[in-house]
């Protein structure tokens, strides 16, 4: 197999506000996003208690997910002694 140089790459002001541009883009999507799901709430404690909830059930069903994609049932045992040791004969 030939090797060959590394490629130089180049960054130009072009390409650093084009990055720029669409970031911005990105964030303003996600803040509308955000401003929908929330229903428009003006009040700070509403909307804290309103995102306090969801984050934990969404953390809850983003690891069933998770688990369910690769194939994991998680199956807690049973914590008797014969599980603990084996099956130890003396």
């Amino acid at each position: 197999m030939l090797r060959r140089k590394p490629t130089r790459l180049e960054l130009k002001i072009d390409d650093t506000e084009e990055f720029e541009s669409i970031k911005k883009e990105l964030e303003a999507r996600k803040r509308q996003r955000e401003e929908a799901e929330s229903g428009g709430s003006v009040g700070g404690a509403p909307v804290i208690s309103v995102e306090a909830s969801p984050s934990s059930s969404t953390a809850a069903s983003r690891v069933e997910l998770i688990n369910e994609r690769i194939g994991y049932k998680p199956h807690p045992k049973p914590a008797t002694l014969p599980t603990l040791f084996g099956s130890l004969q003396f």
